[in-house]
């Protein structure tokens, strides 16, 4: 004969495992009935304005309140906890409590919990578990089992509203910066970087002031408003860096080698003096322009940088005044293009594409060697368009800008040595 057992689910069971399920919505608490079992746990009251206290008190106003959301004694005053008259009843709250007690206001919710190795008190009534319908008796603890499934959604729900907020964080972060005129805005896109700057560097905030104040050629007045800054600020910050840089970026300079040099006017603004028009006045650009004489290596990079002379002078003049003919030495070697006639005023070697002169046709020997010419003195082309690539010198310079404008005309020389790579890769034997 066969016997069934009925399944073991009385009702002081259930309730004790109800309560065993309690645990604190505080997000910041991780009180549970399970392992405190001095504590009380408190539904949310039913009255919609201390109900919304309730939720803007533990900083969940857009949580969803369900019949196992509680919140344990520990956040609340001693006066709002009215303790039970018998040992089977419940602590209850007073009729407007609210809970005031928080990590974030200064006050420690941290309760010390019981080693692994410490023993609970079992009930006093050892039948105090026991199902009235069979005859078996509780002898372990039930409330060891795992955690209903209301707790495990509690805790999924922590974890969404902790995603949540790491992601408005970074939103709010993200908003931040791009509502600042800094490095830090463009750091991520090499195209803007270069656009500003016309370089892939990382310097501090007033270096890229500098570099947009270069490149796009932005007024003091204006890059005064996006750094927040006084336009005397920003004029002192532009002349400290353009010093600083000329001194610095100058020790590349190597007078010794052999270079290819060219000559370049930059455009500016027609001077009131007619005497300074004349000087200024360029036939070749038809306009008041600043000459100077650029050098590169053979391999692109550029070592020879001359101060800014009145458009009128010539190429031979230029030389002399640049003091580039007493650094040229007897064994070196320059470069030139044709018309630049200054054989007469150096002592070294010049290396020139020939005239046809009165000949209907050149011969190959001077074929071969004016393509040989053209293919290095490419190189000096292309780095003063590098360097005119600074809106700053594309355009007509203001008469303002002539103060320190031969330093700044070295530094955009000098820097091209530093965007991406050389012209080519090695020295053209």
């Amino acid at each position: 004969m066969s016997v069934r057992c009925k399944p073991f689910k009385s009702e002081h069971f259930q309730k004790q495992c109800k309560k065993y399920s309690e645990h604190c919505c505080d997000p910041l608490c991780s009180a549970s009935a399970k392992f405190n079992g001095s504590l009380s746990f408190h539904s949310f009251p039913a009255r919609s304005d201390l109900r919304s206290q309730w939720l803007i008190n533990i900083r969940r106003d857009q949580f969803t309140i369900s019949p196992h959301t509680k919140v344990c004694s520990r956040h609340f005053i001693p006066d709002h906890l009215i303790e039970p008259k018998t040992p089977e009843s419940r602590r209850r709250l007073t009729k407007d409590a609210v809970p005031l007690l928080f990590e974030w206001n200064g006050y420690s919710i941290q309760a010390p919990q019981l080693s692994v190795w410490e023993r609970r008190e079992r009930p006093a009534d050892p039948t105090s578990l026991e199902d009235p319908s069979t005859d078996l008796t509780v002898d372990h603890d039930y409330c060891s089992a795992p955690e209903p499934s209301s707790l495990d959604m509690s805790c999924a729900e922590n974890e969404d509203l902790s995603r949540e907020v790491e992601e408005l964080r970074n939103q709010l972060h993200e908003l931040r910066v791009q509502l600042t005129f800094g490095l830090q805005r463009f750091s991520g896109s090499d195209k803007d970087i270069r656009f500003y700057t016309r370089q892939v560097l990382q310097p501090v905030d007033e270096f890229f002031l500098f570099l947009v104040h270069l490149s796009v050629g932005l007024k003091e007045r204006d890059l005064g408003h996006r750094f927040n800054l006084h336009p005397s600020t920003v004029s002192r910050i532009i002349s400290t860096w353009t010093n600083f840089l000329y001194t610095l970026l100058g020790s590349v300079y190597y007078p010794d080698t052999q270079v290819i040099l060219d000559c370049t006017e930059l455009r500016c603004q027609t001077p009131s003096s007619p005497l300074l028009q004349s000087e200024m006045y360029s036939t070749y650009k038809s306009h008041c322009t600043m000459k100077g004489l650029v050098g590169i290596a053979p391999h692109g990079a550029v070592t020879f940088v001359s101060s800014l002379y009145a458009g009128s002078v010539s190429d031979k003049e230029l030389i002399k005044q640049s003091g580039l003919a007493k650094l040229l030495t007897e064994e070196m070697a320059v470069m030139v293009d044709k018309g630049f006639l200054i054989t007469d005023c150096v002592k070294c070697k010049v290396y020139c594409p020939p005239f046809l002169s009165k000949q209907s046709q050149m011969p190959a020997y001077q074929v071969t060697e004016t393509q040989s010419i053209a293919r290095l003195r490419v190189h000096v082309e292309r780095v003063i368009r590098r360097i005119k690539q600074n809106k700053l010198f594309d355009g007509i310079i203001s008469i303002s800008h002539t103060v320190n404008i031969n330093q700044l005309f070295t530094v955009a020389c000098l820097l091209s040595n530093y965007q991406n790579k050389a012209l080519v890769k090695s020295w053209v034997k």
